[in-house]
C-alpha cells in the first residue's frame, strides 16, 4: 500500500484491518490513534507498560505503508549529534591530504575548506534521514530515557520537520515522516512536546485478544494452549510483581512450549518454563508461592 493511499484511509476500521493483516491486532483504540496520526499528520506518543505493543505498533505501520522504519533508540545521556549528524572526520582528513599532495602543498585552504563539508562527508543519524528518505516512519522509542535539552531539542526538529546544518544549510523534509514515540513512562514526558503530539495510553492485551495474538503468531499453537498461556500471564499481571510480563513473554512462553511439545501447560511445565515469561528470581518465587500456576 502506497503512502498516499495510507493518508487516504477512510476509517480507523480501514487501519485495524491493514495492520491485521501485518499481524498486529489493534483494538479499536490503536486504531483510531493510528488512523488521525496518519490523516492529520502529527506525532503520536504511545505510553504504556512494556511488553504493550508500543514499539511494534510503529514497525506494523511501516509495514502497512511499505516504507522503511527508521529507529531512534533514545537512552540517558543522548544529544543531538548522535540523534541528527555528524561528519566523518577521518575521510575529511584523508581528502585533505590527497588535495594536499595533488597540489604539491600549494593548497587553496579556503577551496579546501569548502569541499569538506559536503553531503558525501555527512554522516546522517536517524532523525536527518527521517527527513531525507520520507515517506517513512520514524520511530523515537523510549523518549522517557533522554534528558529535558534533548526533548527540547526534538520538540524543535518535529515542529517544522527540517533543520539547519550549519555548514551546509538547511534540511526540510519533502513530506513529514509518520512518527511514533514511545514512553515507559519512567518519567513524565513535557506537556511541550505532549501538545505536539496525538496521545494514546496503550494497556495490556484482555484475554480474547491475546489468545488472538498468541495464535496469529504463533499458527502452530493449540487454541487451548494458547487460552492456558495467555490465562497465566494475565494472573501474573495483576500480581505485585517485579516486572508483569508483556506480549513479547506471553509469546516467548508459548514458544518454549511449542519446542518442548507440551500440548498443555501443566504445573510441573509452567514452573520449569517459568524463565521464557518471568526474568527476575524474586517474580518467579512469587509466583510459586501464589499458586499462581
Amino acid at each position: 500500500m502506497a503512502v498516499e493511499d495510507a493518508f487516504d484511509m477512510k476509517s480507523p476500521d480501514e487501519v485495524a484491518a491493514a495492520l491485521d493483516r501485518t499481524g498486529y491486532l489493534p483494538d479499536d483504540g490503536i486504531a483510531t490513534a493510528a488512523f488521525l496520526a496518519m490523516r492529520m499528520r502529527r506525532p503520536l506518543l504511545c505510553e504504556g507498560e512494556p511488553g504493550t505493543g508500543k514499539t511494534a505498533l510503529a514497525h506494523a505501520l511501516a509495514a502497512v505503508l511499505g516504507v522503511e522504519l527508521i529507529r531512534l533508540q533514545c537512552h540517558e545521556g543522548i544529544d543531538a549529534a548522535q540523534a541528527l549528524y555528524d561528519w566523518d572526520f577521518p575521510r575529511q582528513l584523508l581528502h585533505l591530504r590527497t588535495l594536499e599532495a595533488a597540489s604539491g602543498g600549494q593548497l587553496d585552504v579556503e577551496s579546501a575548506e569548502s569541499s569538506l563539508y559536503t553531503p558525501r562527508f555527512l554522516l546522517a543519524r536517524p532523525l536527518l534521514r527521517a527527513l531525507q528518505d520520507a515517506p517513512c516512519v520514524l520511530l523515537v522509542d523510549e523518549i522517557d530515557r533522554a534528558d529535558d535539552e534533548f526533548e527540547a531539542f526534538l520538540l524543535e526538529v518535529l515542529s517544522e520537520y527540517s533543520v539547519t546544518i550549519p555548514e551546509f544549510g538547511v534540511v526540510k523534509a519533502s513530506e513529514p515522516p509518520i512518527v511514533v514515540l514511545t514512553s515507559n513512562r519512567t518519567r513524565e514526558v513535557h506537556d511541550a512536546l505532549k501538545r505536539r503530539c496525538l496521545y494514546h495510553w496503550l494497556e495490556h492485551p484482555d484475554l480474547a485478544r491475546e489468545v488472538a495474538i498468541l495464535r496469529r503468531r504463533l499458527p502452530g499453537l493449540d487454541g487451548r494452549l494458547a487460552e492456558q498461556v495467555a490465562a497465566a500471564v494475565q494472573r501474573m499481571r495483576r500480581m505485585e510483581l517485579l516486572k508483569p510480563p508483556g506480549v513479547a513473554e506471553a509469546l516467548d512462553w508459548a514458544q518454549a512450549l511449542l519446542a518442548l511439545d507440551r500440548a498443555e501447560l501443566d504445573t510441573e511445565v509452567a514452573a520449569t518454563t517459568l524463565g521464557a515469561v518471568l526474568k527476575y528470581r524474586e517474580d518467579a518465587d512469587r509466583v510459586r508461592a501464589a499458586g499462581v500456576l
